[in-house]
């Protein structure tokens, strides 16, 4: 397998070994299909390291059985590699209609109280906060805020945050972004989404 060379090698006193095992701020955003899967892909890879994994989902409900979380689940009680710690906040809040949206709102921001702490004390060495760019997009989480408190997080914690339109602000700062664009989906054609694909 070739070794990757990055293009670039910057000015800042570290070595490579230093620079290699910096924590990263990674963003999964864009309209295609497959940024919480990626995300939930690192996880096992985290897992398979023995770092501790903490999942927290934002928006999906609490109810919806994503299949990752059982896997992950079972993988993190297994005892052969890290621990996994699943999160859920949300009661469905891209499906659902406004209404309900200050009780939304504050589950959102109570979640991301709990992330600050457990940044603050170092609980993990992966984070998923799977679609969190929502609650920033609508406001209820000042993305000021979220960029600061990432950028002065202790450790060698990693970061990723998942969902449609992230902010400009937290893409600017991340050391990774992608962004999913859809080519083709099934659901243009009519076709609802299926077990083992998209749960």
């Amino acid at each position: 397998m070739p070794k990757g060379q990055p293009s670039v090698v910057p000015q800042d006193g570290l070595t490579t070994r230093q620079r290699r095992n910096r924590p990263l701020v990674i963003v999964h955003t864009g309209v295609g299909k497959g940024k919480s899967t990626a995300a939930f892909g690192l996880a096992l890879r985290a897992w398979n390291q023995g770092w501790p994994v903490g999942v927290f989902q934002f928006v999906k409900s609490a109810k919806w059985k994503v299949g990752e979380e059982n896997a992950l689940r079972v993988l993190g009680a297994s005892g052969e590699g890290g621990s996994v710690d699943w999160h859920k906040m949300g009661e469905g809040w891209s499906w659902v209609q406004r209404d309900a949206q200050l009780d939304n709102e504050e589950k959102a921001r109570e979640g991301w109280e709990q992330v600050k702490r457990d940044l603050a004390a170092e609980t993990y060495r992966l984070y998923v906060l799977d679609e969190f760019a929502y609650p920033m997009h609508w406001g209820w989480i000042d993305t000021d805020e979220v960029v600061s408190v990432l950028r002065e997080r202790p450790g060698t914690q990693h970061v990723v945050i998942t969902g449609r339109n992230a902010p400009e602000e937290l893409v600017d700062f991340a050391d990774l972004v992608t962004d999913m664009s859809k080519v083709k989906h099934p659901m243009d054609a009519g076709q609802k989404g299926q077990r083992g694909i998209e749960w």
